[in-house]
């Protein structure tokens, strides 16, 4: 399926800091409170369990916002109304801007397609961070996540009504776990290289709390043997 999407790069004074993008969420929803996908949640304050139109990013210490289908207002009123954000009561002033707007793929694809995780990869729930931590080699364990990988591309693809006409086969091909934070709480993410037969746009996010950032991947290049943009 065919979607259009907005991709806004904010440069402001600082470098920021991962934790950032949950914060730059949570000032922006404010500010657009009056549009649902700009935070995910309703009118009467229950959230929204749909795979978020508008995503917060902090990527080599720079904002990116990601914004698809209802989601692009939002990134267009931050491009043309913003000259600064409020981080944890410190104004930064906006430097520059940049908009891009393309049309993404997402959908099942006859080849494997390489991505790298740009952001942790928070993959883990209760239920399987149990049977994760039970496993006693990295290739059990290994196989587990890519289960969970393609667990998520269903899961998206639910909630953009995009129907799977075939199975998907996802490779871990490079996995590194690491500590991480979600609202101050210390979780397991990972990092990493994977490959799958599904063509997902690059910077959506891929996991839990993809809004604030986390999950975040791209589309590695034939000759690129690293992590990173």
């Amino acid at each position: 399926m065919e979607i259009k999407t907005l991709k806004l790069s904010i440069e402001l004074e600082n470098n920021l800091s991962p934790a950032d993008a949950g914060k730059i969420r949570g000032y922006l929803g404010n500010l657009f409170w009056d549009n649902p996908y700009a935070h995910q949640h309703s009118e009467d304050g229950k959230f929204i369990y749909k795979y978020p139109r508008v995503q917060y990013k902090i990527v080599k210490g720079k904002c990116i916002l990601i914004g698809f289908n209802e989601g692009m207002q939002i990134v267009k009123q931050v491009f043309f109304e913003l000259k600064s954000i409020n981080i944890s009561g410190r104004w930064q002033k906006i430097l520059g801007k940049g908009l891009e707007g393309y049309c993404a793929f997402f959908s099942i694809s006859s080849d494997q397609t390489s991505y790298s995780f740009l952001t942790p990869w928070l993959a883990l729930n209760e239920k399987n961070f149990e049977n994760y931590r039970e496993l006693q080699t990295l290739e059990e364990k290994k196989k587990l996540l890519e289960n969970i990988l393609i667990g998520n591309i269903i899961s998206i693809s639910k909630s953009l009504g995009y129907t799977v006409p075939e199975p998907i086969e996802a490779h871990i091909q490079r996995i590194k776990q690491i500590t991480t934070k979600l609202k101050n709480v210390p979780m397991i993410g990972f990092l990493g290289t994977f490959s799958v037969n599904f063509e997902i746009p690059d910077y959506w996010g891929i996991g839990k709390s993809v809004s604030r950032g986390f999950g975040t991947i791209k589309k590695l290049s034939n000759n690129l043997n690293r992590i990173g943009v």
